[in-house]
């Protein structure tokens, strides 16, 4: 099980964030997610969406570090990315 995890460089609501994503499965992703205490409402589309102060403990728990462009690149070549959809709100799972 490998799971990436990109810099906290994304502002949002006061925060940086980080983007947690697998290159296997949503289902991986979850359970690490889940073993994290991470909340559901924190999956967005493809990739969990992780606050700065988490992410030691998510590398801790065994993601590999690696920039935002690679985060992309991992998910469109494992099929899983899920672009947002213009005008309507994005599926989530």
């Amino acid at each position: 099980m490998t799971l990436y995890i990109d810099p906290p460089t994304w502002p949002g609501h006061g925060r940086m964030w980080s983007h947690l994503v697998s290159d296997v499965s949503y289902d991986e992703l979850h359970a690490f997610a889940q073993k994290l205490d991470v909340p559901r409402r924190a999956f967005d589309r493809d990739h969990y969406d992780l606050p700065a102060h988490r992410y030691a403990d998510a590398v801790g728990a065994g993601a590999v570090e690696v920039g935002s462009r690679e985060v992309v690149r991992l998910l469109h070549a494992s099929g899983l990315r899920r672009r947002k959809r213009r005008g309507a709100q994005a599926r989530r799972t």
